[in-house]
């Protein structure tokens, strides 16, 4: 049988200081992330299970959620954990020209920098995409993209609770993952009211990635 590579094992290949798929494993350490947030149901609730395990993560936010509740990312900095830039409108980068992708990065980020006063932000495309010339851009600029090497599937809303749950629990993430989620919905949550508990008992320790520059 042929093997045929996933973009994130051809993502690995690229240096850390431009891709990271993976974070440091001393420790037990995993990474979770959230996706498509602030949201003003869900990240409070997440943010307070956090808190009660000493958990810190890393949440890549959409420019214009973050006009929108502004309180819940000031909450997020105060509280330890790492923002990011996940695109102004969150639309697909499939279809936008280097320009119009630059906009969106930059838009993000000087939203962004009112609140942690970083320049710049570890960004994760929309739907993970990310093109050759916006690739280059970012190589040239020594800019990061972080991208993941576990994916909670999350955004399978098909998939039942329970099912979700045994996977998450029968599969765990390894030393170094970094957990793909989403804190736009209960999915996460859910699970993660459950799950944290058991891997912390079992020396999981959850640390937030890197800012960027």
């Amino acid at each position: 049988m042929s093997w045929k590579p996933s973009k994130n094992d051809l993502l690995g290949l690229l240096p850390d200081r431009l891709v990271l798929t993976r974070g440091g494993a001393a420790g037990q350490a995993r990474y979770l992330s959230f996706d498509d947030g602030p949201d003003p149901v869900h990240t409070e609730p997440l943010l307070d299970l956090l808190a009660r395990h000493d958990a810190k993560a890393s949440f890549f936010l959409v420019g214009k959620k973050i006009e929108k509740h502004p309180d819940i990312v000031r909450r997020i900095v105060a509280d330890g954990h790492m923002i990011g830039n996940h695109s102004y409108s969150h639309w697909s980068f499939t279809h936008m020209n280097l320009q119009k992708q630059l906009d969106e990065v930059h838009r993000t980020d000087a939203l962004l920098s009112k609140f942690d006063r970083r320049d710049h932000h570890a960004m994760r495309p929309p739907h993970g995409y990310v093109g050759a010339g916006l690739m280059l851009h970012f190589a040239i600029k020594r800019r990061s993209f972080i991208y993941w090497s576990y994916d909670s599937l999350d955004y399978q809303v098909d998939m039942a609770r329970e099912h979700f749950i045994r996977r998450l629990r029968e599969q765990p993430p390894g030393p170094g993952d970094i957990v793909l989620m989403h804190d736009d919905n209960a999915r996460a949550l859910d699970a993660l009211e459950i799950l944290l508990p058991e891997w912390r008992r079992s020396g999981f320790h959850f640390r937030a990635l890197p800012a960027g520059d």
